[in-house]
């Protein structure tokens, strides 16, 4: 083989490798878009929806979902959860938020840190509706990252806050 065909083999290897990547991508928001409540895909490394079934569960770990947070407390919960996401290889951290009252800034370290320990994994979160998870990351954008309002509330909004708009706003205004 010459060098011109060799270089040409490696640089259609690398293209396809690409290829893979994208198609993987695509295929997680192809996947889980059609069975998860209030899906929402604000990059392709994290899926944020609403209440899971443990039939969702299943989709997720053949998705490629490698670790799932869950906000909902256990009242909110109609199956073991933890044992329906480990039972399909996948990590699971529960940190319940049950609404405002909860958002306090010791929750949301556990919350920074559970996603920077998965940090580049696909995961996904979830609460009941979506809301509380843009909550957290609208609160986590603020106050742990340090980013403007306007940024931090575009950033919950991504992953799906709603109803707590104004009290993260409210939260956010109150320096840390």
């Amino acid at each position: 083989m010459s060098k011109d065909e060799a270089t040409s083999e490696n640089l259609s290897a690398d293209t396809k490798d690409e290829g893979v990547s994208e198609s993987a991508e695509i295929s997680l928001e192809a996947a889980l878009a059609p069975v998860l409540e209030n899906a929402k895909f604000p990059n392709a490394q994290t899926v944020v929806s609403g209440k899971l079934s443990a039939e969702q569960v299943v989709k997720a770990a053949e998705a490629g979902i490698e670790h799932i947070i869950n906000l909902q407390p256990e009242s909110e919960l109609s199956f073991d959860e933890r044992a329906a996401v480990e039972a399909q290889g996948i990590s699971y951290t529960h940190l319940p938020i049950a609404g405002a009252e909860d958002l306090k800034q010791v929750n949301l370290l556990e919350f920074d840190k559970a996603l920077r320990t998965h940090h580049g994994k696909k995961t996904l979160i979830h609460c009941g509706s979506g809301n509380r998870v843009g909550a957290c990351m609208a609160l986590r954008a603020g106050w742990l990252r340090g980013r403007k309002m306007d940024t931090a509330m575009q950033q919950g909004k991504e992953h799906g806050l709603t109803g707590l708009e104004e009290e993260v706003r409210m939260r956010l205004l109150v320096p840390r």
